[in-house]
């Protein structure tokens, strides 16, 4: 079992870091980045998480969804290669939508109804799996892109990690249900909404609905429905090709989770979803581990002679509110450590196994992602 991830920055075209909401993929994709420009590549970031510190990190105002070349001032040291590059970039997920219907449009008007649909305006980017989906479509995209040797795709935030696999069948059923279906017959026959084409129970749906929301706004519910259902083929064709590049043996996915019991244990499951999927779980960073000191924890005494060499009124109290939260932090620790050990028994078929320790300050610039790439990938 190896102890870091340098081999995947430099063998693998794509790593794609996976995990719950909350437990740090931005930050292990953006210090793998780090890693890998200092080690010659030429990276892109690819972020779906827009958070102010991750910019902040890399020197940038703000994430764009326009790629932004990393200052190399800010992250070179006269050891790395000058071909090294990082690149940063928030995928936008309207855009990607709207090249999509730009694609698989039936005809230009088509595409141009759709585009300016305003219900399509309005849930573009909120339609079940779809910010999962276009990250995915995103990085098919640019897979082949001369200008980078690695692509680090840094998924959504979400409280299931299984999102980021579903996400095509979800974006595709949300639009694809009997009921649509139903909705759109309804309109395509005639060019307008017709109750009378549908079923009764449809019908007495579709009333009510009309009472609240007025006729023209169906109407145009039943027309951007209508259009966008003519590019269920080439979504589901591209959702397949999406799905086959994920499994190539150049892409590496990395498990991010944190010592909570109910993170590891979704871990688990995002593993044997990736084998079943035939993908490839290269790496697990378990991160912010609260790690426990040798040391025996100190006296009531010693607390108190240590707070007045430092000038602090000698107290009781205080020293043994110290030692309380000093035994309570070693119970953390150990829970952290026994879940780890968890993680690596449970997961022992993947071959890299990172533990980055809980810092005390948050990660708000380069010399922070160095510290923690430090520990993705150790010094040889």
């Amino acid at each position: 079992m190896q102890s870091s991830l340098g081999d995947l920055l430099t063998s693998r075209r794509v790593v794609i870091t996976v995990g719950c909401g909350g437990v740090g993929k931005t930050t292990v994709a953006a210090s793998l980045a780090l890693a890998a420009a200092r080690a010659g590549r030429r990276v892109l970031c690819l972020t779906i998480d827009p958070a102010k510190r991750l910019a902040t990190s890399l020197g940038l105002r703000e994430m764009r969804s326009e790629e932004q070349l990393v200052d190399r001032a800010l992250w070179a040291t006269e050891t790395t290669p000058a071909t090294g590059a990082l690149t940063a970039m928030m995928l936008d997920v309207r855009h990607t939508f709207d090249e999509l219907v730009g694609r698989y449009a039936q005809s230009p008007a088509a595409r141009d109804r759709i585009l300016q649909n305003r219900i399509y305006r309005e849930v573009a980017g909120s339609l079940a799996g779809t910010p999962e989906y276009m990250a995915m479509e995103k990085l098919y995209a640019l897979k082949d892109d001369g200008r980078y040797d690695l692509i680090i795709l840094d998924t959504p935030p979400t409280s299931n990690a299984l999102d980021f696999l579903d996400a095509p069948d979800k974006m595709i059923g949300a639009m694809d249900s009997p009921a649509i279906r139903a909705f759109v017959s309804a309109f395509e026959r005639t060019g307008k909404l017709s109750f009378s084409l549908v079923s009764k129970a449809m019908e007495k749906v579709l009333s009510g609905l009309g009472t609240f929301t007025g006729i023209e706004f169906l109407t145009q519910v039943a027309e951007f429905l209508s259009d966008i259902q003519g590019l269920f083929g080439g979504f589901k064709d591209r959702a397949t090709r999406v799905r086959e590049t994920m499994m190539g043996r150049d892409v590496a996915f990395v498990l991010v989770t944190s010592p909570d019991p109910m993170a590891v244990g979704e871990a688990m499951f995002f593993l044997e979803r990736l084998q079943t999927s035939g993908m490839n779980a290269e790496g697990l960073v378990v991160n912010r581990v609260r790690m426990a000191d040798d040391v025996a924890p100190p006296s009531v005494d010693r607390v108190a002679s240590l707070l007045a060499d430092a000038k602090v009124e000698p107290s009781t109290d205080l020293a043994a509110a110290f030692t309380r939260a000093w035994r309570d932090a070693s119970v953390w620790a150990r829970r952290d450590a026994a879940e780890v050990s968890r993680a690596r028994r449970e997961m022992a078929s993947i071959p890299r196994h990172i533990v980055v320790p809980a810092y005390e300050n948050d990660v708000l610039d380069v010399s922070a992602l160095e510290r923690v790439a430090n520990v993705l990938v150790p010094a040889r």
